[in-house]
């Protein structure tokens, strides 16, 4: 595959991010206006929930998903105010909602509450995607990336995300590898989102070589497989242009 095809795969699997700290209203139109006018839309963007509203009345109901956060970035809200949060962004109008498992429960052994967590906020999405991010870069093993991967999926995750972006270790191979297996195992369909670090063509063709191998080359689309990312874009618009595939990257999600 060339690298402007592989550019095209890839930016149609791409949740277009802006969680920076200092993201505005101005700055959430601008991300809705790149979501829509590149080379191909993307899947999704992803914003804070205090920007859904916004969002929503740039892109309408046209196919670009509408995602947002909740219990991010550290993933210790309590049940209550995390089920508040789902509910303001659902009635504000959020396709898909990105829920920070509360990992550090899980690693501590406390993974009753972190289940209960996960099956209210599906309850309150319904159809609606609901993807449990695990903040794999912070686990000790990959014993724990699998273990959790699997509680999330049985709770009633529909997609298993890596990270946040927001701690010093994001998205890795070797933790991808293993919630593949994991959804390779699983009797109903479940997703991916590898997020936080994957910069370049070069990244995402690691992510999607190595979905290809494990869940065959059909199996990538944007019901099953989002890059979580604000500077990939860049660089997979370059790629796509013939600017060379590593150009320098607008973002550093």
């Amino acid at each position: 595959m060339s690298d402007a095809d592989l550019a095209r795969r890839a930016l149609a699997l791409l949740d277009l991010t802006d969680l920076a700290d200092d993201a505005t209203e101005e700055g959430t139109r601008d991300l809705c206006r790149r979501a829509v006018s590149g080379p191909v839309p993307v899947a999704a963007v992803c914003l804070w929930p205090r920007f859904v509203a916004t969002a929503r009345a740039e892109l309408g109901d046209g196919p670009v998903r509408i995602a947002t956060v909740v219990n991010f970035p550290d993933g210790d809200t309590p049940i209550a105010p995390a089920m508040r949060e789902t509910e303001e962004a659902l009635a504000a109008g959020a396709d898909e909602i990105d829920l920070v498992l509360p990992w550090r429960a899980v690693l501590a052994g406390q993974t009753t509450a972190a289940a209960a967590m996960i099956r209210n906020v599906k309850g309150l999405c319904g159809e609606r995607r609901l993807k449990v991010i695990l903040e794999t870069g912070e686990y000790p093993d990959l014993d724990k990336v699998r273990t959790t991967s699997e509680l999330a999926i049985a709770a009633g995750a529909d997609f298993i995300k890596t990270s946040t972006g927001k701690t010093a270790h994001s998205a890795s191979i070797p933790a991808v590898r293993v919630m593949l297996s994991v959804i390779a195992g699983t009797a109903r369909p479940i997703g991916l989102k590898p997020s936080g670090g994957i910069r370049t063509l070069a990244d995402a063709r690691s992510y999607l070589d190595l979905a290809d191998a494990i869940m065959g080359p059909d199996w990538a689309s944007p019901t099953t497989f989002r890059f979580g990312a604000s500077g990939l874009y860049g660089a997979l618009v370059a790629a796509i242009d013939g600017a060379g595939p590593d150009a320098a990257p607008r973002g550093s999600y």
